[in-house]
């Protein structure tokens, strides 16, 4: 089982919990989904890195500004389906890396990340995640 290096932009299988469900005492995701990690930050003193990702989901996300649609093309180099997609940027999850919740993309019982959205994207993602956070409307899920 070769795990991936945690790096920002890299789209990993992850059972994600939302914010909602952790809310009314979920522990865990109902599903495994794509997730972007958007930071992870090296904690040597505790032997960790913390991971936090943002979810990629086919429903249309309530208001435009907390969310980048995923284009076709990028979808098809990942390996993901044909829906539209976007990245909820509202909402994370964090946790030491690996986590629990690391899952590995069917039918591969050993892969475990899609690949990196291309750094222009992952730019514009990064500028709408930090507008969201610093308006305040982020929301976080702890799942250590």
């Amino acid at each position: 089982m070769a795990l991936p290096d945690p790096q920002p932009g890299l789209v990993i299988s992850y059972s994600y919990l939302w914010h909602y469900e952790h809310n009314v005492g979920r522990d865990e995701g109902a599903k495994t989904r794509p997730c972007v990690i958007v930071l992870a930050i090296d904690r040597p003193d505790e032997g960790t890195i913390m991971v936090r990702v943002a979810p990629v989901t086919h429903s249309a996300p309530g208001t435009a500004s907390s969310a980048v649609e995923i284009p076709s093309a990028v979808k098809r180099h990942l390996g993901l389906d044909g829906a539209r997609s976007w990245v909820i940027l509202d909402e994370v999850n964090e946790f030491a890396w690996p986590g629990f919740d690391l899952s590995p993309i069917p039918p591969s019982r050993d892969r475990f990340a899609y690949g990196f959205l291309p750094p222009r994207l992952f730019d514009r993602l990064m500028g709408k995640l930090l507008e969201v956070w610093t308006s305040g409307q982020g929301k976080f899920t702890p799942r250590d």
